[in-house]
Order: structure tokens, then C-alpha cells, then sequence
């Protein structure tokens, strides 16, 4: 079975993907984070996640760095609290990409490491991605607690074992400044 796996880093990558390689999964791992501010960050994430593909040999889809699309699309919610609207909107504008190149590529389900992070919350996420496969026939979005069976603590030794790049706030320059508030 394949499986288009939306990544937003390395870190939140490498446990799920050690997870599906060795349970007979297909991935198909897919970069499309527009919200990553600035664009130094960007390209240090999306090295990382290229980096670790091309060592497990997993086929790797870059989306565009489209920023001002997201910022047209987010900007009104600047001052909206972590984990409302505004990631909300964030997830579900990602989603529907990866939803839309699953089905460009024949996959017929699609995945996020977005639930995989202890900051996100996980309904928030799984409703974005539902939302997102209503939006676009003939894919299925997994809907997975990728926290559970040991893979928090796996994915914590993959970033020691891998030396990933590890940030500290989700990409958004908003996030930046909840960041430096906390």
C-alpha cells in the first residue's frame, strides 16, 4: 500500500516513517509547509527531510514555497491564539494541497506528520485532513495518533541518531512570536 505522507520536518518524520517502512507501507513522503517563515527556515527544514529520504530511499515530492498565498490566506488571524483558527485554516490549506498531488499521483490515501507533534492538537489536525479528503474524490486522508506505540519516544532517539535539525516553534512567523511570549 502506498501512502502520501504530508511532512512538516525531519524530526516528525523519521518515526513514522521507520513505522510504515517496516510495516509494508509505501511512502511517498511530501513537502508543502507555504506558512514556514522565514525562508532560511524553510529551506533548513525542507533540507533535513530531503537529507533522510534520500538515505531510506523514500520518494520525495516538493510542494512550492508559496508564502504570500498563505500570508493572503492567514494574515487576518495573526492574533489568533495557538491551536485556533488560524492553524486551522494553516492545516487545512496544506492538507487539501497534499490530498489534491495524492491524487495527482494515483495514491489513494495521504497522512500528515502534523499529529505526530505533542504542540498540535490532534482533532484539530484529523479534522483538516477529513475535511481536505471531501475536497478532492477518490483519496482517503489516515487519520493516525502517530504519539502512540512508542513512537514519541522513537522519533526523540531518530533525532539524536540522525542529528536533525530540531525547531522550536511550528514555522509561522505568528507562532514565532507566541514563541518569544511563552
Amino acid at each position: 500500500m502506498s501512502v502520501l505522507l504530508h511532512s512538516c520536518c525531519a524530526p516528525c518524520s523519521a518515526a513514522i516513517l521507520e513505522w510504515m517502512l517496516n510495516n509494508d507501507i509505501e511512502p511517498v513522503v511530501f513537502f508543502y509547509n507555504p506558512n514556514i517563515f522565514p525562508r532560511e527556515e524553510y529551506e533548513h527544514r525542507k533540507d533535513e527531510i530531503v537529507r533522510h529520504c534520500e538515505h531510506l530511499g523514500v520518494q520525495y515530492l516538493d510542494g512550492d514555497y508559496d508564502h504570500s498565498r498563505w500570508l493572503a490566506q492567514c494574515a487576518h488571524l495573526a492574533y489568533a491564539p495557538e491551536r485556533g483558527e488560524r492553524c486551522s485554516l494553516c492545516f487545512r490549506m496544506r492538507l487539501l494541497k497534499a490530498a489534491q498531488v495524492a491524487k495527482e499521483h494515483g495514491i489513494e490515501r495521504f497522512a500528515t506528520t502534523l499529529a505526530s507533534s505533542r504542540w498540535k492538537n490532534i482533532e484539530q489536525v484529523n479534522q483538516a485532513g477529513k475535511w481536505a479528503e471531501q475536497q478532492v474524490e477518490g483519496v482517503t486522508f489516515w487519520a493516525n495518533n502517530w504519539r502512540k506505540g512508542g513512537l514519541q519516544q522513537r522519533r526523540q532517539e531518530l533525532l539524536k541518531q540522525y542529528c536533525f535539525y530540531n525547531q522550536l516553534y511550528c514555522g509561522c512567523e505568528f507562532s514565532i512570536r507566541h514563541q518569544s511570549n511563552s
